[in-house]
């Protein structure tokens, strides 16, 4: 996941990483706190529905960062019967709209680097008069009314970064000037598809999270891109990205792929998280042999064969939680593992556990909690996975300090 339980339960898709924030450079800075009050309506995407006042970090979405694991997929463990359909057609009337107070900014300096309005009613970029600020490196128009990218060109020299998430964009348009952006947000807008954002030679990180794109297209020739986010879409398959060989995070959960694809050229991809789709079979990873953390749960997956992750040996970070896996099998490759998250599948085999895991000595978290082994003995759980994966620190949500001798344990 930039979008939506490890290290803390996954994904609270309960997510594993809790939030991933990201410092921001020591800028001068001007946010406008003063928003009228306003309801914003319900939406599809589990995270929409809480949105703040402040801005969020969009660094990552999906199920890693934004995506509540209790309402990620069917819960079928059928890989057709998704009933994501993604945002209604029919949305009703767009909510009340408020033209942009010109007063907003009149006290900020022409110099500011940074401006953030968010969640202002704002409907209308022109009447914002930004063209007086051509110092801004960083413009933020989170959670506001815009339907239309209307940023003066006059911005373009120095402007790396637009935040356009949440709003009711349906178009990409009016970017044409903005060849110095690094880092581009049109999460939770209408984007039907990817176009005129390939000339954008410069962005490292892209963000089109829960909109209604069913084609990854219109990239080509972003060599520098690292971080692209496109869950919460109606994608059913992996194509088109071979020119982006810089990519490090490829984040497309909550979407309707069957079959992983086309990664071949990404021999730099570290991050894939692809839950929450219509997989049956982990596959397609060979040439991904930087890969340290692959979300895969929520899908339909029945098994792990000895050669699907055999390539990826700095695997770090494996979350399978939520498919049907009945036999813990096919990580003999991975002894850099340091977090399996196998929550909620058909485990019941403990000596599968500790033949599968007992060697890997930097394995520190493990979550078994929903499948056979915890439920027929919960008494007896926690301490038989001790016994098996005596390194281990922490056991579902429960930390615990390593202390010997192991009957130490409380």
């Amino acid at each position: 996941m930039s979008s939506s339980e490890p290290a803390a339960p996954p994904h609270g898709e309960t997510d594993p990483a809790s939030t991933t924030t990201q410092a921001q450079p020591e800028t001068s800075t001007v946010t406008s706190t003063d928003a009228p009050p306003t309801t914003t309506a319900p939406s599809s995407h589990p995270e929409a529905e809480t949105k703040e006042d402040k801005p969020r970090d969009s660094k990552g979405w999906d199920g890693k960062l934004r995506v509540v694991r209790g309402t990620l997929g069917n819960g079928s463990g059928d890989p057709n019967a998704s009933d994501d359909e993604g945002p209604s057609e029919d949305e009703g009337p767009p909510p009340e709209q408020l033209a942009a107070d010109e007063d907003l900014l009149d006290d900020v300096e022409d110099d500011e680097e940074q401006i953030d309005l968010v969640h202002f009613r704002v409907s209308s970029i022109p009447a914002l008069k930004l063209e007086r600020f051509t110092k801004l490196q960083r413009l933020c128009l989170r959670q506001n009314q815009i339907s239309a990218i209307e940023i003066p060109d006059a911005l373009a020299p120095t402007l790396v970064e637009i935040d356009l998430y949440d709003n009711l964009i349906s178009h990409i348009k009016g970017l044409d000037a903005f060849v110095e952006l690094t880092s581009l947000d049109l999460s939770f807008n209408k984007i039907k598809h990817i176009k005129r954002v390939d000339h954008l030679k410069k962005l490292k990180d892209l963000y089109f999270v829960q909109n209604k794109i069913s084609k990854i297209e219109g990239l080509d020739g972003l060599d520098k891109l690292r971080m692209l986010e496109l869950g919460a879409n109606r994608i059913r398959e992996i194509e088109n990205l071979d020119t982006l060989t810089s990519l490090e995070e490829l984040w497309l959960g909550k979407n309707k792929i069957t079959t992983i694809t086309n990664l071949t050229p990404l021999t730099n991809l570290t991050i894939l998280s692809i839950q929450s789709n219509r997989l049956t079979s982990i596959s397609g990873l060979e040439s991904l042999t930087a890969l340290e953390e692959l979300h895969i749960s929520h899908n339909a997956i029945t098994s792990i064969d000895p050669s699907s992750l055999a390539s990826n040996t700095s695997l770090r970070v494996l979350d399978i939680s939520a498919n049907p896996i009945e036999h813990l099998t096919g990580l003999e490759h991975n002894a850099q593992l340091e977090e399996l998250w196998a929550s909620n599948c058909k485990l019941s085999s403990f000596e599968e556990v500790e033949q599968q895991l007992g060697n890997k000595e930097g394995l520190q978290t493990v979550y078994f909690e929903g499948n056979p082994l915890q439920r027929v003995q919960p008494a007896l759980y926690r301490n038989k996975v001790r016994l098996a994966l005596p390194g281990v620190r922490q056991i579902d949500a429960s930390e615990f300090m390593i202390s010997f001798p192991f009957f130490g344990f409380v």
